[in-house]
């Protein structure tokens, strides 16, 4: 292999690759990053681990698989309506219900705060409804009523009512891994986040993106790479703040997700943007570089979107 150009230099172009006709089609539907209805991804590192552990005794292999499924516990959140307050707007009146989501076990010093008006509700039910009938028959949605909708009582009621709600859908692993249940606790900050970034407004995108992101990964365990286009994101934000430290470990969490997966519509994006602040900060970047030639030589395709033309795309609608 000839030895590198240093990216950011004048003759530095960096292959950088285009998306394929599947992932265009993704990218216009802009319904942001895919999540598997059901299922675990695969664990891409247990063949090779187990390979190279070979040579174990059978009690070490036993505890090397412990060891492996502790990783693969699946994190369990608690949701607690922490308050309600009525909001007043020209044309509309309406309560807003503040939902907190901690992760259970363990001191969670990242608890997630979100607030959705009972329409928010009304919406996530109905399309719940469509696909999972059957399972969440036995799940009480809280009835609406004519008259009383902002009494106190009828609040706490309904308090009590949208916690034990929430959690019982927590508890049917078809649900909790579902789009709609997902969307419904992160959409709504995330396409905010990612309309200031397309405004230009990255300070306050990172502050939405910090707050949203630990609940997208709680929620998001089972398919890693469904926080790729927030990191990416956070990346993007930081970069154009001149935090470049910041940018690349925003950069290397993504890239983490993305493990082998060269198919995917981030990966060579991220790899050319990464190579850029590896060699801004001075650290190996010729690794990323040959990475992403590598890639280019096992499956050529013409210039692609930049990371960051890739990002601005994201929660169009």
């Amino acid at each position: 292999m000839t030895s590198p150009k240093h990216p950011g230099s004048p003759d530095w172009t960096g292959p950088t690759v285009a998306q394929n006709s599947a992932r265009t089609k993704q990218e216009t539907s802009a319904t942001g990053p895919d999540l598997p209805s059901s299922g675990p991804e695969e664990h891409l590192d247990a063949s090779n681990s187990l390979n190279s552990n070979s040579s174990m005794t059978t009690k070490e292999l036993q505890e090397y698989w412990q060891n492996e499924k502790c990783h693969w516990k699946p994190v369990k959140l608690l949701f607690e309506i922490a308050s309600a307050h009525i909001e007043e707007r020209k044309a509309s009146k309406f309560v807003m219900y503040q939902i907190v989501v901690i992760q259970t076990g363990s001191f969670d010093s990242n608890k997630a705060i979100v607030e959705r008006r009972f329409s928010d509700f009304e919406k996530l039910q109905k399309n719940l409804l469509k696909n999972f009938r059957e399972e969440i028959e036995d799940v009480a949605f809280p009835k609406k009523h004519l008259m009383g909708n902002f009494t106190e009582e009828i609040i706490c009621e309904r308090k009590l009512a949208f916690k034990e709600y929430l959690s019982l859908l927590y508890t049917i692993r078809c649900v909790r891994r579902s789009r709609e249940f997902i969307d419904f606790l992160t959409r709504a900050e995330l396409r905010e986040a990612f309309g200031c970034l397309r405004a230009g407004q990255y300070t306050k995108a990172l502050d939405i993106l910090v707050r949203v992101v630990p609940l997208q990964e709680k929620l998001t365990g089972h398919c890693p790479a469904a926080l790729v286009p927030a990191l990416c994101a956070m990346l993007v934000c930081h970069r154009n703040l001149e935090c470049p430290l910041e940018a690349f470990a925003a950069g290397e969490r993504a890239l983490q997700r993305l493990q082998a997966r060269e198919s995917h519509r981030y990966y060579a994006p991220l790899l050319d943007a990464m190579a850029r602040l590896a060699y801004t900060l001075g650290k190996d970047f010729v690794s990323l570089q040959e990475r992403l030639e590598e890639s280019q030589l096992r499956k050529p395709t013409p210039r692609g979107l930049t990371l960051k033309e890739l990002t601005v795309r994201e929660y169009l609608y």
